[in-house]
C-alpha cells in the first residue's frame, strides 16, 4: 500500500516540486522539477509577486500531473529567511518577593517574549504584534541582582532579569503561500519551516539532545536552525550564500551571472572549466586556479555564517554543523567553517538526501544537497503536520499556529494580553524629596493573576489544545510604599572610625521639613529630608569634635630674607590606614586614621636641611696629631633673640641669617687649636704640606698634613 505526497519548496531562486510515495514506513522519491523564476518574483523567503510564482507552481503542478496524475492537495513550507529574530531583556524587582516559583520564572520568560515581539514592530507603525507567530524561544541568561545564575527558582534578591532570543514568522508570508496555491488550485495539506523540515530527516528527536547546527545555503540567504535539548532551540539566517559566489567569478572573469553559475556547478565534477567571458574570449581554466579566485568570498560567507551560528548559541562552542542547499557544494567551505568555529574537519559535513533515512529514489534523481529541504517538507507533512487551532482566551477567540507544542503562554501572546496583567498592581509609590532629589518607596509587589484552563487551574506552561476556554482572573494589588528616615540611608551612611586608637560612631545630620528628627521618624507623602554625612577626613574630624589637630598638618616653613622654605620632614601627617592622605580624602566604615605628630626641629636640623653651616669644622694632621679647627660662620637671630645651634625652631619663624667667618683656612690658624710651641733652641726649618714646601699663610683643607722640619 503506498500514499502519494506532493510537496514544492518555493525558494529565491527556484522552486522544486516534488512527488514522494509512502511504502511500508519508508520513502520513495519518483519525480522531482525544478524551475527558476525569470524575475524576482521573492525576497527573503516572502512572496512579492503572488502571479509570478503562482505561474511557476502551475507550471511544475501541469508537469508532474502530467506523469502522475490529478494532483490537489500540496505541502509548502515557510522559508527559514522568512524567520525574525529578535533579542529582549526585561527586570523585574522582586525585593520583599517570597521566593521565585518556576510560574515566576515563566511568567518573566513570558514578559520577555513580549518585548522581544514589541520589538518588531517599532519600526513598522503599521504592523502590530499580532501580525507576528513566535514559533520559539530560547533562553540567553538569568540574572539575579545583576550576577548570571542558573535557574531563578527557589531565589531570593532584589532584582530578576532574563534574556531571551525569540523567533517570529510574519503572518504575511504564510498568507502570500495560502494566495500563490489557491491561484494554482492546490489546497494546503500541511505546512512546515524549512529548518524543522530538514532537521527533521537529518537530525532525528533521539539526535536533537546535542547541540547541532544545520545550516541551509541557498541562493540569497543561509537559514541556520541549532538543536539542543531535544528540541530546535534557534533561527536564524544571514544574507550570504551561493550568490556572492557566483559574483566572485562573474566579477573576475568578466561572465555573465548565468554563466558564472554554470562554471561554479561545475567545479563539483570537472577538472577544467571553461568559460567564455562577455567579450566572447573563450578560455579553459585549471580548477584550483578557480577555486583560489571564490576563495575569499567562501571565507566571508563561512564568517558570516560561523558568527550566526555562535550568536545564537549564546556564544558557546557548538557540537558540529550539517550543510544542506546548494551553496553547501562550495569548494572547501567545509573545512574553512570547521576553522572559524574551531572544530575537527570531520564534525562539518555536508548532508545529501543519501543521509536520509528510510529513503530511496529514482535512479534519475541525484543525490544533491539542494533537494534536502523539499524532501523532509513532504515527509513533514506526512509525519508532522503543522496545524491551526483556536482557543478562546478572556471570550476572544484567538487562532494558532501550530509549530510546536501549544502552552498557555503562547495562547497569551497571541491575543495580546499585556504580560502586565499577570500580576497584580503594586502599591502606589510614596514619595518624598532627599537632599533635593525625588525619590520614590514602591509599593507592595501585587499578587500574581490566577490562570484557568477549562475551568481548572493552569499556569502558563500548561499545553493547551484546539476549541480550549483560557481565562485570567486579575490578581490583587498590593499595599503603598512606606518608608522611616532610617530607610533611605544606605550603609555606607553611618561609619565607625578609631581615631588615635579610640572607635567613634560617626551618623549623618538628618532634618524632615527643616527639623531635626532621629533616622526611626516615618515619613509621609511629600516629606522633604535632608542629610549629610562625613565623608572626606576633615569632615570625620569635625564631627567627632577633633578638629583642633587640623592646625597641626600646616606645612612646616621658616623664613629667611623674605624667602619661605617648606620643610616636609618637619611638617605632621595624616595616616588613613597606615597610609599618608590629605583632609579632602574620603573615609569609609571601619577605618582607622592617625596623626603622627612632628616634633619642633632644632636650628641646627634646619640647618642641615637647607644646607647651610652654622658652625665651618676641619680636621688636619699637624706634627702627626690630629687637629681640629673650628669656627662660627653663621649668626642666626630669631627677632631680637640669638639661637644656638641646639635651640628648637617653631613653625612660621621668621630667622634673620648672617653668614660671618667666610674666609679660608690658612696653616698658621692651626696654632690656635694646637699645644704645640716653637722649640726655643729652634734653628733654621721647613714648612711642609703633604710633603711639599709651604708657607704660613697658604690655604689648607681638611684631611692636609702639615708639618714643621728642622734643619741638623
Amino acid at each position: 500500500m503506498s500514499s502519494k505526497l506532493f510537496a514544492l519548496d518555493i525558494g529565491t531562486r527556484s522552486v522544486v516540486g516534488i512527488i514522494l510515495e509512502e511504502r511500508n514506513q519508508a520513502f520513495h522519491v519518483v519525480d522531482i522539477i525544478v524551475e527558476e523564476h525569470k524575475e524576482r518574483a521573492m525576497v527573503d523567503g516572502q512572496i512579492h509577486n503572488v502571479l509570478m510564482v503562482a505561474e511557476i507552481i502551475i507550471s511544475i503542478k501541469r508537469q508532474l500531473e502530467e506523469k502522475h496524475g490529478p494532483l490537489e492537495k500540496v505541502s509548502v513550507a515557510a522559508a527559514g529567511r522568512a524567520l525574525k529574530t529578535e533579542k529582549a531583556s526585561v527586570q523585574m524587582d522582586i525585593k520583599n518577593r517570597p521566593i521565585f516559583s518556576e510560574e515566576d520564572v515563566s511568567r518573566l520568560e513570558l514578559s520577555a517574549v513580549q518585548k522581544a515581539q514589541t520589538n518588531l514592530v517599532q519600526e513598522d507603525i503599521e504592523k502590530q504584534s499580532s501580525h507576528y507567530y513566535c514559533v520559539g524561544y530560547s533562553v540567553l541568561y538569568y540574572r539575579l541582582d545583576g550576577e548570571e545564575i542558573g535557574s531563578l527558582v527557589d531565589q531570593q534578591g532584589t532584582e530578576a532579569s532574563i534574556e531571551v532570543i525569540a523567533t517570529f514568522l510574519p503572518r504575511v508570508v504564510v498568507e502570500s503561500l495560502l494566495s500563490a496555491l489557491k491561484r494554482a488550485n492546490l489546497e494546503m495539506e500541511a505546512l512546515t519551516l524549512e529548518p524543522i523540515a530538514a532537521i527533521n530527516v537529518l537530525i532525528p528527536t533521539s539526535m536533537r539532545r546535542l547541540n547541532v547546527a544545520l545550516v541551509d545555503i541557498g541562493a540569497g540567504t543561509s537559514d541556520i536552525a541549532i538543536t539542543d535539548h531535544g528540541t530546535v532551540v534557534a533561527y536564524g539566517m544571514v544574507p550570504n550564500a551561493g550568490d556572492e559566489i557566483t559574483e566572485a567569478l562573474s566579477d573576475h572573469y568578466l561572465l555573465d551571472f548565468p554563466l558564472a553559475e554554470e562554471a561554479k556547478r561545475a567545479l563539483n565534477y570537472q577538472d577544467f572549466i571553461r568559460i567564455q567571458d562577455i567579450l566572447g574570449f573563450d578560455q579553459n581554466i585549471p580548477k584550483e586556479e578557480v577555486i583560489d579566485v571564490i576563495r575569499p568570498a567562501t571565507l566571508e560567507l563561512a564568517a558570516s555564517i560561523s558568527t550566526e551560528i555562535l550568536r545564537l548559541n549564546n556564544n558557546r562552542p557548538i557540537k558540529a554543523v550539517m550543510l544542506v542547499g546548494g551553496g553547501s557544494l562550495t569548494p572547501a567551505i567545509t573545512s574553512i567553517l570547521a576553522e572559524k568555529l574551531n572544530l575537527p574537519d570531520n564534525r562539518v559535513a555536508v548532508r545529501g538526501i543519501d543521509a536520509i533515512q528510510n529513503l530511496t529514489k529514482e535512479e534519475h534523481i541525484p543525490i544533491s544537497p539542494e533537494l534536502v529541504t523539499p524532501i523532509g517538507i513532504a515527509i513533514a507533512a506526512k509525519r508532522a503536520p503543522i496545524q491551526y487551532m483556536s482557543v478562546e482566551v478572556n471570550n476572544q477567540i484567538v487562532r494558532l499556529f501550530e509549530l510546536k507544542e501549544m502552552t498557555v503562554g503562547d495562547a497569551l501572546l497571541a491575543a495580546n494580553i499585556s504580560a502586565r496583567k499577570l500580576y497584580g498592581r503594586p502599591g502606589a509609590a510614596l514619595s518624598v524629596q532627599v537632599n533635593g532629589i525625588d525619590i520614590y518607596i514602591p509599593g507592595e509587589h501585587g499578587k500574581p493573576a490566577a490562570i484557568q484552563l477549562n475551568g481548572q487551574d493552569a499556569n502558563t506552561k500548561t499545553l493547551i489544545k484546539n476549541k480550549d476556554t483560557i481565562k485570567l482572573l486579575e490578581g490583587q494589588d498590593g499595599r503603598a510604599g512606606v518608608a522611616t528616615v532610617r530607610d533611605l540611608l544606605d550603609d555606607a551612611s553611618i561609619k565607625k572610625i578609631t581615631f588615635q586608637d579610640i572607635m567613634y560612631v560617626v551618623e549623618p545630620n538628618v532634618t524632615v521639613n527643616d527639623k531635626k528628627v532621629t533616622l526611626d521618624t516615618p515619613l509621609k507623602e511629600r516629606d522633604k529630608v535632608t542629610f549629610s554625612t562625613p565623608q572626606t577626613v576633615e569632615q570625620v574630624l569635625y564631627a567627632i569634635q577633633k578638629d583642633s589637630y587640623l592646625s597641626e598638618l600646616k606645612p612646616f616653613v621658616v623664613t629667611i630674607k623674605d624667602k619661605n622654605h617648606f620643610i616636609p620632614e618637619f611638617t605632621s601627617s595624616l595616616l588613613l590606614n597606615e597610609i599618608p592622605v590629605k583632609l579632602q580624602y574620603p573615609v569609609q566604615d571601619n577605618d582607622v586614621l592617625q596623626f603622627n605628630i612632628a616634633n619642633a626641629p632644632s636650628l641646627q636640623q634646619i640647618a642641615d636641611q637647607l644646607d647651610r653651616k652654622l658652625i665651618d669644622r676641619i680636621k688636619v694632621f699637624f706634627q702627626q696629631n690630629e687637629v681640629e679647627l673650628y669656627r662660627e660662620c653663621a649668626i642666626v637671630s630669631k627677632g631680637e633673640h640669638s639661637l644656638s645651634p641646639e635651640e628648637k625652631v617653631s613653625n612660621g619663624s621668621i630667622l634673620q641669617w648672617h653668614e660671618v667667618n667666610d674666609s679660608p683656612w690658612i696653616f698658621q690658624d692651626v696654632f690656635r687649636f694646637s699645644d704645640w710651641t716653637l722649640p726655643n733652641n729652634a734653628g733654621s726649618f721647613q714648612i711642609l704640606k703633604n710633603g711639599q714646601t709651604s708657607g704660613f699663610d697658604e690655604e689648607i683643607f681638611g684631611g692636609d698634613y702639615l708639618e714643621i722640619v728642622f734643619n741638623s
